[in-house]
Parts: C-alpha cells; structure tokens; sequence
C-alpha cells in the first residue's frame, strides 16, 4: 500500500454512479471526487461498501471502480480505502490483491455473512492479539451504536495507536467524546462540510456548537428514516444536493420515489446551519 498518512477525520462511503440501465458509470467518478474535495472538504473515500452496492456488483466491475477512484483520486484524495469484502474468500483475496497493486491506501473488509456465526463476537474482543495475526492492521470501522464497546477499545488499545472510525452518522458527536479518531458515512457526501465543521467546534472545544450541527444532522435523518432511507435513497439525495447524476441503484433495489424526493429536498433545504446555510 502505497499511503502512511494518518487516517482521521471524514471518510465519504461512495455511492456508484449508475446508468439508467443499471451499469457503472465511470467518467462520473472524476467530477465527483472534486466535489468532494471542493465542496464538501472531504478527501477520504470508503469504496464499494454497502453505500457502493459493493456485493450487487461483479469482481470486474469492484475493480474497474477501485482503479477509477484510486486514478481520479492522485493528488487530491488523502486516503482511498477499497472494501474487498465478499461471501468467497478466494474472491476477496483477489480484491485485496487488485487493491495492493493499483496502490490503494488501504483495505477494509467484512466477514462473509451468509452463514451466521453462532455468537456475537465484540469488536473489543476481535482487537486481542491482532496484530500478531494481522501485522498491517490499522483500525476498525465501527458501526453499532454499543458506546460502551467502542470506549473499551480504544481505551484497551491506547498504546497500539489504531484508528476506530465510527459509522453510525447521527450518532458520531457521541463517538468523538469517548475518543473516535473520525467517522466513515454516507452523509458525509452530502453533508460533509457541514459534519467538518462539527468536527472543528469539538476541537475548539465548543460542544454548544458541535450540538447543534449533529442535531441539525439527526433532524435530517431521523425525518428520512421515518420515510424509508437506504442506498437508493441515499443515491437520489446525492444527486439533488451534488447536481452528479448518481443513476438508480441495482436491482433488487427500487429507486427513490418522486414522493421520497420531494419531501428530502424539502426537510434539508429548511434547515438553517449554524454557518448560514
């Protein structure tokens, strides 16, 4: 892997452009990653996770969009994390192996899922002695909304410096209290500049203001969530906020409804930011 910068901060899960026939959409990537970078002060990617539609799509075309975002993304993105995920392991060793060789700044991958464990394995857990068995492993994409088991992990793992990155978007203020390094979400595609300025305010440290833009980013979402939000959702906000055409999601996903549309567009163009916006 060709990046050592430090992974913090915001790190956008991507959507993948779409054709109206359902094909990747390639020549977008390049607009979208200068959005990211000029309008939403967001210059760290999540490529092909569930945001992606990463396990509707084919190992071709997971490669084909891993190399069109780590070539977009020279010079202008920070870090550009491939998840080579799959229900086969020889499958994603390939991934993996594609990643390493396109010069990706890392990987992050989920468990085949298709056969369940028996038990539920924390993430506080996992981290014991993993290095020993995983001496590349940088950090953990955290996304449950267990605080106590995010706090343990960081608070047992202080001396190995991993990144925990928190995945839970209207839940991330909560998350930076107890020691998050940042965060890894879909908003933050959308709302990334918004969420960078909450990161700031806690900083500073000012929580007032840190309060306000995550309420302002639980207000969005709580309304969505009531209407029906996932990545096909997900996809029809970014394109009214971006102006990108991000094209429907992948059967056996259905697109936004016209409804759906309407009533996002107008929720977030009421919110008043503490920025002005």
């Amino acid at each position: 892997m060709t990046s050592r910068k430090k992974l913090q901060g915001l790190v956008a899960a991507t959507i993948t452009p779409m054709t109206p026939d359902g094909q990747i959409n390639l020549p977008v990537i390049r607009q979208y990653v200068d959005y990211l970078v000029n309008e939403q002060t967001v210059k760290n990617v999540f490529v092909n996770g569930t945001t992606g539609e990463g396990l509707s799509l084919s190992i071709q075309e997971r490669k084909q969009l891993a190399e069109e975002w780590v070539c977009q993304g020279k010079d202008k993105l920070d870090h550009v994390i491939i998840h080579v995920g799959a229900l086969s392991l020889p499958e994603s060793q390939e991934l993996a192996r594609h990643a390493a060789a396109i010069g990706a700044g890392g990987i992050a991958v989920i468990a085949p899922f298709f056969f369940k464990p028996t038990n539920k394995v924390r993430v506080e857990e996992l981290l014991e002695g993993i290095k020993e068995r995983i001496p590349t492993f940088q950090g953990v994409k955290f996304s449950d909304t267990d605080l106590l088991d995010l706090a343990q992990c960081i608070h047992k793992n202080e001396a190995q410096q991993l990144e925990f990155l928190y995945g839970v978007d209207e839940q991330l203020l909560g998350a930076l209290a107890v020691g998050a390094n940042g965060a890894v979400g879909s908003t933050y595609n959308y709302l990334g500049r918004q969420t960078n300025l909450m990161l700031e305010a806690f900083a500073k440290p000012d929580l007032a203001l840190a309060r306000k833009y995550q309420f302002l980013t639980g207000e969005f979402l709580n309304f969505v969530i009531k209407l029906g939000f996932g990545v096909a959702q997900t996809k029809a906000v970014m394109t009214f906020v971006s102006g990108i055409p991000m094209g429907p999601p992948r059967l056996p996903l259905l697109g936004a409804s016209e409804e759906f549309i309407a009533k996002a567009k107008a929720k977030l163009d009421s919110i008043v930011w503490p920025d002005g916006d």
